[in-house]
C-alpha cells in the first residue's frame, strides 16, 4: 500500500465521479495500484474552477478497468471515507518548501511542469503527514470552543498531532465529527440554514449543530456539501425525515406530522435554505435526492 496524490478537478474531461470513482490513464495504473486500501490526498489545480491546492483525503477500495477504452481505468473509492480538509492546503508550507518533497525546485519551492504536472503522483509517509496537519489545523473560529453536544462527541479543536498513527485517526468518528462540525458552521456562519437564527453563547461560539444529509450510518461522507448548519430542534427534525429540501433548496415538510403553525414559527418566512455564500459548499443534489428518498417522511 502507498499514499499518493490525486489531481481532481471540480470539471474534467475524464469520467470522474468525486468521491466515487477516480478515471485515469493507463500510464498511472502501477502507482494507483499500489494506493489500493490506502489513503490518497486529492488536489485541485487552477483549471476549470479549481481551488489550487490540496483539499481533501479519500481511502481507495480498488482498481478496475474501463470497460469502454482499453487505456483507461476507474480507482473505486471508499464513498464514506472521503473528508475535506479545514482549509485548502497551497503547494508550499509556511517556509515556502513545496510539501511534495519529490517537486521541490532549486529554492525549495514547487516547481513548475515536469511531475508538477502528472496528474497521479507518489507522495511519501511523512509529507502525505505534513499536508494533513496542515489541512486540519482548524481556523481558529469562535465555533471551536469546548462542548459535548447531543451526539456525545467534542467540538474543541482537536490538535492533528504527528506521534499518533494517521490513518487511525483520519477513521475515528470523534475526529471526523469534530472536524466537520467545525466546517459546516463556517460554510454557513453560525447561522440556522433554515430558521435563519445565528444563536452563540457567553463564549462567542455558534449554537447550531452541523446535520449529515445523507447520514453517515448510510455511508455518508464528511464533506460540507454532505451537510446542513441546523439548530437543535430543527436539527432533530430533519434526521426523523420530518423535514427534508428540494433541489430548488425550498424546505419541504411532512405536514401529516408537522402542524403548519409550528413549521411558520420554527422556519425562515422565505422557506428556502439559507446557502453559504462559497457556491462549493452548496448541498449537492445527489445527497438532498438521497435524504428525500431515503428518510423523508420514513423515519419518525
Amino acid at each position: 500500500m502507498a499514499h499518493a496524490v490525486f489531481i481532481q478537478n471540480p470539471v474534467s474531461k475524464y469520467k470522474d465521479r468525486p468521491g466515487e470513482v477516480y478515471h485515469f490513464p493507463k500510464r498511472y495504473l502501477s502507482t494507483v495500484r499500489d494506493t489500493v486500501g490506502d489513503w490518497v490526498v486529492l488536489y485541485e489545480s487552477r483549471k476549470n474552477g479549481g481551488a489550487f491546492g490540496y483539499v481533501a483525503v479519500q481511502r481507495v477500495l480498488d482498481v478496475v478497468p474501463d470497460v469502454a477504452r482499453d487505456d483507461l481505468y476507474f480507482a473505486v473509492f471508499d464513498p464514506s471515507s472521503l473528508i475535506t480538509f479545514e482549509q485548502i492546503v497551497g503547494r508550499n508550507d509556511v517556509n515556502d518548501l513545496a510539501f511534495e518533497t519529490m517537486l521541490r525546485g532549486a529554492d525549495g519551492r514547487a516547481m513548475s511542469g515536469g511531475a508538477a504536472v502528472s496528474a497521479v503522483r507518489r507522495l511519501s509517509a511523512l509529507d502525505f503527514d505534513r499536508i494533513l496537519e496542515s489541512g486540519f489545523s482548524p481556523a481558529g473560529v469562535s465555533e471551536d470552543m469546548p462542548r459535548v453536544d447531543q451526539h456525545g462527541f467534542s467540538e474543541v479543536s482537536a490538535p492533528f498531532e504527528f506521534h499518533v498513527d494517521r490513518v487511525q485517526q483520519l477513521v475515528q468518528r470523534s475526529f471526523r465529527d469534530a472536524s466537520f462540525a467545525r466546517q459546516v458552521k463556517r460554510a454557513y456562519g453560525g447561522r440556522c440554514a433554515i430558521s435563519g437564527l445565528e444563536l452563540r453563547n457567553g463564549g462567542g461560539r455558534a449554537e447550531v449543530e452541523a446535520a449529515h444529509i445523507k447520514p453517515v450510518a448510510h455511508g455518508g461522507p464528511d464533506i460540507v456539501m454532505n451537510g446542513i448548519a441546523l439548530s437543535g430542534t430543527i436539527h432533530w427534525m430533519f434526521d426523523r425525515g420530518l423535514i427534508s429540501i428540494a433541489d430548488d433548496f425550498s424546505v419541504l415538510v411532512s405536514h401529516n406530522k408537522v402542524d403548519k403553525a409550528v413549521a411558520d414559527r420554527l422556519f425562515h418566512p422565505g422557506n428556502t435554505l439559507l446557502l453559504p455564500e462559497d457556491k462549493r459548499y452548496h448541498p449537492h443534489p445527489d445527497f438532498l435526492r438521497y435524504h428525500r428518498e431515503n428518510i423523508f417522511g420514513n423515519v419518525a
